[in-house]
């Protein structure tokens, strides 16, 4: 996309590797047609056992064949960015837009007080010039202490953001800056006088917060500060009057300078009005609230979206990101930058793949290559105007000199305040077309990305920056239960995209490209795959016990398309994973884990997203916790599955795991005793393909049967799946 001149502000390069992809996918591909055409050649004769299994079989490939070239699409023509920030201070710092700070949180519980605020340090320290930068916190719990946080935040920020300039501190989240330099050591004796101090104000603070979340916030805190007195008029999260209120504000005199007298960011805390009648829209609302009381207070042109557990780890990133909206041969057609999501507390071998590597190092790139990445609602810049739904045209130009944003604060911050609340009421919206036309779209779970697929609808583009420094960072799931219920979430809403009116489709102005449509395709089709992956699962290894081959005899030529398929794509994701620093361990807990959100998380994504087609909805948004109970953290850190919890998904993947052990092991018997007629020659595929599943399943396997910690699999979930598996092998063989 970039220029390619020596004055361009970010430059573009393919994938060196881009032919060796191009023709693993095309060799790929015609092993998978030969596949293809031996179930044809091959269906059974009627009367013959299996033929329905057979054909089952055939479906299932069908699919997955073609779900494949959606996922061979993403890798392409994969593109990686680089931006010159060296040239757009110097050209523009003159002409810097104002930025907007979006950072969400909507439950003090499961989103701890302190990590928010740490969030909203971090980003109010950017390397940035702070008149032009304003952070918001969308409160969507509406909590009290919450709002007491953000208060010490906001006196601590007096110290720690010239402590960030002056030492040039990295990261600028006080808590993961003081964990690195916990056991480090310098000789430069003002930055250790200075940083003692810091670190003191810090645990002063971190002591009040826990307190207040703990106790309650104190009376005198209450009485000191006016915007409390907003709560007089609250019963509950869902039912409240709209609470806002600017903290620090660049037109106020006193407050918002800091210890040095240098200018302060805009910091302002809202909690839109929410009523037990009204939807609140979830996420989507919050920020459409938010576009809205923004355009008021300070009306910056960029926004920068951020949820309340991504941090940023690197003060220059804004500035990355000016560099793609600012260029002059290219930046006005971008209507946003996305940054990939990392996460802080990933262990070596990412025991539940919640790095999505393959995202965010591969498909991410992807998807750049034919038009621009998915939103993916977090740690992403967007240009203001896109989200007004302003259809890109080749006469839109930047322009950096509009005074708006500098008129729009030269009024009384009182009156400021009561002007922007009315914004945030649930009755504002009321027959105007946001979250239709206006604003972040309605109506699914993954608002973010329909939103994103209107804009690139609407002729604009959009860029993935993957930076060699990280830009945010976060907190992934440290339990099973949490990475299948968050990946059902996605799941469930890229179904509901799929089957809503804003599903991926042929456009009539054709601005979507069709390959970024395949991208797309393979996204929503996530949950659908879940049904494959489920027969392969269970049938062929039912059809073992009968003696039944579902595959060509291990000497037939039959069998090459069958293991070059397989050989090919288990030689390919190893080494996709280890090029992105990954470990073999690693590898293998990603194909461990591959398996249980395709037969749990997409298989209930599947089911409630055609109940809410059909009219009978069973979605609902719920929040990944980021409180991590002691002895779960010392499992995780030991890689050690936690189970330790019933739940549907857990009797699922047991039931699964427990059926292919029992036919494995029947199998064996009979081999061993010599029972049957089993023919080793043709079934040797498909007792390989039973003995892969059970070998994935060890750690199942271990908490059924002999872990005795907190972890191991509920006893009412291990006699459930249990009874279930051996009723349904037995059955099979005996009555089939």
């Amino acid at each position: 996309m970039g220029s390619g001149e020596e004055n361009s502000l970010f430059e573009t390069r393919k994938d060196k590797a881009r032919h060796i992809r191009r023709l693993y996918a095309v060799s790929l591909s015609v092993a998978i047609c030969f596949v293809w055409a031996f179930r044809l050649t091959h269906i059974p004769a009627k009367g013959e056992a299996g033929k329905w299994a057979w054909l089952g079989l055939f479906v299932a490939e069908v699919w997955g064949g073609i779900y494949w070239i959606f996922y061979q699409a993403l890798r392409w023509n994969m593109v990686y960015r680089t931006t010159f920030p060296n040239r757009l201070t110097p050209r523009y710092e003159s002409r810097f837009p104002g930025v907007d700070i979006f950072v969400f949180t909507a439950d003090a519980v499961v989103e701890p007080p302190m990590m928010v605020i740490n969030t909203v340090l971090s980003v109010m320290a950017y390397d940035y010039p702070a008149e032009k930068l304003s952070v918001y916190l969308s409160d969507d719990g509406g909590s009290d202490v919450t709002f007491y946080a953000l208060l010490q935040a906001s006196s601590f920020a007096k110290h720690w953001i010239p402590f960030c300039k002056r030492f040039k501190v990295e990261p600028r989240s006080p808590a993961a800056y003081f964990n690195t330099v916990a056991s480090t050591k310098s000789e430069d004796h003002n930055y250790v006088k200075h940083l003692a101090t810091i670190h003191k104000l810090y645990e002063e603070m971190k002591r009040r917060v826990e307190e207040a979340t703990k106790l309650g916030v104190p009376s005198e805190a209450r009485s000191k500060h006016k915007g409390f007195s907003q709560w007089d008029s609250y019963s509950s999260p869902r039912d409240h009057d709209t609470i806002l209120q600017i903290l620090m504000h660049k037109k106020e005199s006193e407050g918002s300078k800091d210890v040095d007298g240098c200018t302060l960011p805009t910091l302002v805390y809202m909690a839109r009005e929410k009523r037990p009648h009204y939807h609140t829209n979830f996420k989507a609302g919050a920020i459409n609230a938010l576009l809205r009381v923004s355009s008021t207070i300070s009306n910056g042109k960029i926004i920068l979206f951020l949820d309340c557990d991504m941090y940023s780890t690197h003060s220059k990133s804004v500035k990355d990101a000016l560099c793609f909206f600012m260029d002059e041969d290219k930046g006005q057609e971008i209507a946003y930058v996305q940054f990939p999501q990392c996460f802080h507390n990933i262990g070596k071998n990412d025991l539940y793949a919640n790095a999505i590597s393959d995202i965010v190092q591969v498909e991410l790139h992807g998807f750049d290559g034919f038009g621009g990445p998915l939103f993916i609602g977090t740690c992403c810049y967007l240009r203001r105007d896109a989200l007004w739904w302003k259809k890109f045209s080749r006469e839109y130009k930047n322009d950096w000199n509009d005074q708006n944003e500098n008129e729009v604060t030269e009024v009384n911050l009182h009156e400021l305040e009561e002007e922007s609340k009315a914004l945030a009421n649930c009755s504002y919206e009321k027959n105007t077309l946001w979250g239709k036309k206006i604003g972040s779209i309605y109506g699914c779970l993954v608002e973010d990305v329909i939103t994103g697929l209107q804009m690139h609808a609407h002729g604009w583009k959009s860029v993935y920056y993957n930076p060699s420094i990280s830009a945010f960072s976060g907190v992934a799931p440290t339990s099973l239960l949490h990475t299948l219920v968050q990946l059902k979430r996605w799941g469930e809403g890229h179904m509901q995209l799929t089957l809503s009116k804003f599903r991926p489709k042929w456009y009539g102005d054709q601005k979507i490209n069709i390959c970024l449509l395949l991208g797309y395709w393979h996204h929503n089709f996530f949950a659908i795959t879940s049904l494959s992956v489920l027969y392969y699962s269970i049938i062929p290894s039912l059809y073992i016990l009968k003696g039944v081959s579902l595959f060509p005899k291990i000497s037939s030529l039959w069998c090459i398309p069958f293991i070059c398929v397989t050989v090919g794509e288990i030689a390919y994701s190893l080494i996709e994973g280890l090029s992105m620093g990954g470990s073999i361990q690693g590898w293998w807990n990603g194909t461990r884990m591959w398996l249980y959100v395709k037969t749990s998380s997409f298989l209930f994504s599947l089911i409630d997203g055609i109940l809410g087609f059909f009219g009978h909805p069973n979605s609902s948004y719920s929040l990944t916790s980021k409180v991590i109970d002691d002895d779960v953290a010392q499992r995780y850190k030991k890689e050690v599955m936690e189970f330790g919890t019933s739940s549907p998904y857990f009797t699922v993947l047991a039931t699964l795991a427990l059926l292919n052990l029992f036919c494995l092991l029947l199998t064996l018997k009979d081999l061993v005793l010599q029972k049957g007629t089993f023919a080793a020659e043709k079934m040797t595929l498909q007792v390989l393909l039973c003995g892969v599943l059970v070998v994935i399943n060890i750690p199942l396997y271990q908490a059924i049967f002999v872990r005795k910690d907190k972890g191991r699999m509920p006893t009412s979930v291990s006699i459930k799946s249990t009874a279930v598996a051996f009723t349904a092998c037995v059955f099979f063989k005996l009555f089939n």
